[in-house]
């Protein structure tokens, strides 16, 4: 076997598999099957967008982290950090012309987001992809292109999870006449089953497998996004593709039980959330309980509200402290203790200890992993936000609109330095067993990701279940002070913790809402196995 891999959609699985049967690796894998999600993936990721990879390579023990998430733009423009913006509004800058709101019904619930030019941050999913697969990869770059630019040339027609994606965010999917040509051609939302084609983007990608990165900072793209944003009131400039870099960084390691997790440092913040919560979590005999009881759920509760509670902290010691020191006191065993203590009081006095509400984020990321014969991880996440609801014109590339996600601006929109790293909830993460890789995985969510990777960690590892249990077993995720527990929970587990006194809330489905976790594991006798999370059209392939 040459490996395995889980994604978001059959067309991105067999895009990464198709590269490792062409005797490609599991970062050539990741790479062609990212770019293919842009096509097959539409309702939730874009080329225009941002991300990160971690890698494991069990042959050295070495682990990296690539940081290709964006920057705030405005290096060397007229406006730049962008003063004070702190009302959330647009207009209260005049450099902010194209910041509009929109309201999107996710039933349940509503959500607000903004797009529009100056929702655009400066996107690394291009050059990251790009600087991956030269650092790392074996093939060749029109070779990992080709499966998205077939996709790109033929069209695709759109699965039914992408199709009710795409349904829910049609404010945003039909905003401007060239999102109109692509996702209501006929004046009408496209349907499951119907071809999509988005104009130009063929011919983009094969740009792209000709000039490479160059082609996204100063070639016939870069020239194309910047003359869209001159015009329309957007904040990129020349300077801020020119000058974008792709980071790398070692990762956290962290001991979990004989085992040893790796997640991504900042500008992952979801990864250090996601320490601390498995941090906590190892204070507990969790296997102890049986999985979806009323005790382990009140577990999940408590780990969970400490985490949110901890978040502040965090928030505060980012901003104050050298980013190392900030690391080095958030995880420090004196600062997990104490919440630890809060919680196994609580517990033994019968009393809950609250979590602290977080700005809700959006969903619109995906995730890949992928496993190669010689054990080299690669755990990927993508993210367009929500899109920026336009089409550069020529181009087919649909922006970002990660400056116009609230949870990602606490301090209110365009109010960082031009040139920072925005924060990202995104967490790909690997699991070690006595150095060779046991578990690749990661998911979409914003701020559900930390609970959904909580979880499928502690499935796999505390309650040792099967990679397709671990993976799709009804979840939990804290909100507000809520426990949103996702239908297939024993309604009896969920009865006594509300008669404890914890607030719940019952799903009467399954749903997006609690994330894309796509793992691939290599079993205890070494056998490789995938997972696709099947609330997100998740699809597996094996090469």
């Amino acid at each position: 076997m040459s490996g395995v891999i889980a994604a978001g959609g059959p067309e991105t699985a067999a895009a990464g598999a198709a590269m490792l049967k062409q005797g490609g690796n599991a970062v050539d894998a990741a790479v062609a099957a990212a770019f293919a999600s842009f096509i097959a993936e539409i309702g939730v990721v874009h080329l225009g967008g941002s991300g990160l990879a971690h890698l494991y390579d069990p042959r050295n023990g070495r682990s990296l982290v690539y940081d290709f998430f964006s920057t705030t733009p405005g290096l060397g423009g007229d406006t730049p950090g962008l003063g004070g913006d702190t009302s959330g509004t647009a207009g209260s800058h005049p450099a902010v012309k194209d910041f509009a709101e929109v309201i999107i019904d996710f039933i349940a619930t509503t959500q607000s987001f903004h797009l529009g030019r100056a929702s655009v941050a400066v996107p690394g999913n291009i050059v990251g992809l790009c600087q991956l697969a030269a650092d790392h990869g074996r093939l060749p770059l029109p070779v990992l292109l080709q499966p998205a630019i077939k996709l790109a040339r033929e069209g695709y027609l759109l699965s039914p999870f992408q199709a009710e994606t795409c349904a829910l965010l049609t404010p945003i999917y039909t905003h401007t006449p060239s999102m109109q040509e692509i996702f209501a051609p006929h004046g009408n939302m496209i349907q499951a089953g119907e071809k999509l084609f988005i104009p130009h983007l063929a011919e983009t990608l094969e740009n792209l497998a000709k000039e490479g990165e160059r082609y996204a900072r100063n070639g016939r793209l870069a020239q194309a996004i910047l003359a869209d944003q001159q015009k329309n009131g957007g904040l990129l400039t020349a300077a801020d593709l020119q000058n974008y870099q792709v980071l790398t960084h070692d990762s956290i390691r962290l001991p979990y039980r004989g085992y040893e997790l790796l997640l991504p440092p900042p500008s992952s913040t979801g990864g250090i959330l996601t320490t601390f919560s498995m941090k906590l979590l190892a204070y507990f005999d969790v296997a102890q309980y049986a999985h979806g009881s009323a005790e382990h759920l009140r577990l999940l509760y408590e780990v969970m509200a400490a985490t949110s509670r901890a978040r502040r902290r965090w928030d505060i010691d980012s901003e104050q402290l050298p980013l190392p020191e900030a690391i080095s006191h958030f995880l420090s065993k004196q600062h997990v203790q104490c919440y630890k203590d809060e919680i196994a009081d609580g517990m033994r006095n019968g009393r809950f200890n609250p979590g602290i509400p977080e700005k809700k984020g959006g969903g619109n990321t995906s995730h890949l992993s992928v496993i190669d014969g010689d054990g080299l991880a690669v755990s990927l996440t993508t993210t367009a936000g929500e899109s920026a609801g336009f089409v550069v014109p020529g181009t087919g590339c649909i922006p970002n609109n990660i400056l116009g996600e609230a949870d990602l601006h606490p301090h209110g929109f365009h109010t960082r330095p031009a040139g920072q790293r925005i924060p990202s909830m995104m967490t790909p993460t690997i699991v070690l067993k006595n150095g060779k890789t046991r578990l690749v995985v990661g998911s979409g969510g914003s701020e559900r990701i930390r609970s959904a990777i909580l979880q499928v960690l502690s499935n796999l590892l505390d309650f040792k279940m099967p990679l397709h249990e671990t993976v799709n077993t009804a979840r939990v995720h804290l909100e507000n002070g809520i426990l949103q527990c996702e239908h297939g929970y024993n309604p009896a587990a969920v009865d006594q913790l509300e008669k404890w006194g914890y607030p719940v809330n019952r799903w009467p489905t399954r749903s997006i809402y609690y994330g894309g976790a796509h793992s691939v594991s290599r079993t205890e006798n070494g056998r490789l196995v995938a997972a696709g999370d099947n609330r997100r059209g998740g699809s597996t392939a094996v090469a």
